[in-house]
């Protein structure tokens, strides 16, 4: 009888002893799925090119790593400098499956896109809490607040009002850099007769056109009247805009005769071999000029303000914000605190070829190019871009660059200002 009262013992033990193991599997197995169910946070942008796509993943990657609790899903699409993109995230936003966070140009791209519609959330609460309104200037958190409210984070700042010149072909033909139309227009002479073209324009996309334009503008109204002009308080047959739209036309009489056919790159790469002088595009030329033509800053190639804009700078800024109903806004918090912070936007700005939104930002990190942009970002007035979509609505920068293709063709001024002036009900 002991015997056998000792083998139940056992038994009993070992049956014990079984279900703790068992037990213990089990709490692995649901600490396996844990892991298997880690919060997510999905960014979506265009940024797959060369620079940017760089910036992109050493963001993620820094990200990760300070917070490994939280997994980035990149979720970029390629093609059409953000037009595909754009097509994507309407679809999604208006049927009611926003991603975590999304790239937005701001301004009314932002605004008048999206937090009109309802579709975003507020972030004061972040800009209280990390002290970012002493971080960015106010010029650019207006250009992501609306009625009062802030709504997205800026990581980065473009320049639109640059000109980049090949600095071989004016130094050859004795050319110094203009701060005028007056001076400019007679550079352009001075190089048509060398049988060299001025001017690069690839506008087989309509933006490069259109960003010509609303830097003439630029350089005839001045900032104030300039933004009084997209806010509708300034009239598009005013005097001024009619002046603009002719010098307009004085800078088309000096680009290349292929134009329609060449996307930006195509007509940098004018710029580059020296059948160009100059091209007016976004300091993202400058990456592009760096990293893929192997040309050094202020030896290969230099820059200056687009005539007439000395001491403005033509903010376009990339910006992230909070959309409505997404599942985890405690983690797209967290990411859209790193993406304001210095750390962040020290990684991301050297590689994407653009500047830090941020003043405070190490200056260091920068070439030479981007340390000059750094301090006139900080010095200039602030105006937000049209071709870029901050400067107004969607729908008037649609016929506005409707308006800009034909003129660049047919070149008649009236009909030009009066296109204007009926896309001006669209503000």
């Amino acid at each position: 009888m002991k015997k056998l009262f000792s083998v139940i013992l056992l038994l009993a033990l070992a049956l014990v002893l079984a279900a703790c193991s068992g037990s213990d599997d089990a709490e692995g197995s649901s600490d396996s799925g844990e892991e298997k169910s880690e919060n997510k946070v999905e960014i979506f942008s265009w940024w797959t090119g060369a620079g940017e796509e760089d910036g992109l993943l050493a963001l993620i990657d820094l990200f990760e790593k300070e917070h490994p609790e939280i997994k980035v899903e990149n979720a970029a699409v390629a093609g059409g400098a953000g037009t595909n993109a754009k097509a994507v995230l309407a679809t999604r936003m208006q049927g009611d499956d926003p991603p975590s966070t999304f790239q937005v140009h701001g301004g009314d791209e932002l605004n008048e896109g999206w937090v009109a519609a309802g579709k975003m959330e507020p972030l004061n609460e972040l800009y209280e809490k990390n002290g970012w309104k002493g971080k960015f200037p106010e010029e650019l958190i207006d250009l992501v607040s609306k009625d009062g409210d802030i709504y997205s984070v800026p990581v980065n700042i473009h320049r639109g009002n640059v000109i980049f010149y090949n600095k071989k072909v004016f130094e050859d033909n004795g050319i110094e850099e203009p701060e005028t139309f007056e001076e400019f227009f007679a550079a352009s002479e001075k190089l048509k007769k060398a049988g060299i073209t001025p001017v690069a324009l690839g506008d087989k996309n309509s933006w490069p056109a259109t960003q010509i334009f609303e830097n003439v503008l630029l350089g005839v109204l001045g900032p104030d009247d300039y933004k009084k002009l997209f806010a509708g308080e300034i009239p598009f047959d005013d005097e001024r805009v009619v002046e603009a739209a002719e010098q307009f036309g004085k800078v088309l009489d000096n680009i290349n005769e292929d134009h329609a056919a060449r996307n930006w790159q195509d007509s940098a790469q004018l710029v580059s071999n020296g059948e160009a002088a100059m091209i007016n595009m976004g300091d993202w030329a400058k990456g592009y000029f760096v990293n893929d033509l192997d040309m050094e800053t202020n030896k290969d190639f230099g820059f200056f303000e687009f005539p007439g804009t000395k001491g403005e700078f033509q903010v376009i800024t990339d910006t992230f914000g909070l959309p409505k109903g997404i599942e985890n806004p405690k983690d797209v918090k967290e990411f859209l605190t790193f993406l304001g912070s210095t750390e962040a936007q020290d990684v991301f700005n050297p590689l994407k070829g653009s500047i830090p939104a941020r003043t405070d930002a190490d200056e260091s990190k920068y070439d030479e190019y981007g340390k000059e942009a750094m301090q006139d970002f900080k010095d200039s007035r602030l105006v937000p871009s049209l071709a870029h979509g901050s400067a107004a609505a969607a729908g008037f920068l649609t016929k506005a660059n409707q308006a800009v293709n034909i003129f660049v063709t047919q070149r008649d001024v009236d009909n030009f200002i009066q296109a204007l002036k009926s896309a001006s009900s669209e503000l």
